[in-house]
């Protein structure tokens, strides 16, 4: 969803996967089909976690993420089921970002809203 430095065909691939949504979702929806994907952010599996580290201690390095936490597999697997459900029977050609918020932005440190920075009174 977004480019990262030393990740060109990663990011590559998951950009194709956007694109590969929206056409299937236009060639497909009157045929009753609906298409949508699923774009994780860091998730607690080998890719991510390649040494088995305990999750307290990966999740220090999603400190820029809003929840401050790597996602775990099942949360991935809930969106899913989500969107294979009948709950989702209106959503077709949705990209559906299960990423603990870390597309919403940045954070600046010490402004107000930062992790570790107090509400103004």
């Amino acid at each position: 969803m977004k480019g990262a430095n030393g990740l060109a065909a990663y990011c590559s691939s998951k950009w194709g996967v956007r694109g590969l949504t929206r056409v299937a979702a236009l060639e497909l929806g009157h045929h009753g089909v609906r298409v949508n994907s699923v774009h994780p952010g860091g998730v607690d599996t080998i890719i991510s976690n390649h040494d088995g580290r305990p999750r307290e201690q990966v999740d220090k390095n999603y400190g820029n993420v809003p929840l401050q936490r790597i996602g775990a597999p099942e949360e991935i697997a809930r969106a899913s089921l989500f969107l294979a459900s009948d709950d989702s029977s209106y959503m077709s050609g949705a990209e559906l970002a299960v990423d603990g918020g870390m597309l919403t932005g940045q954070y600046y440190e010490g402004m107000p809203g930062a992790p570790g920075v107090e509400a103004a009174p």
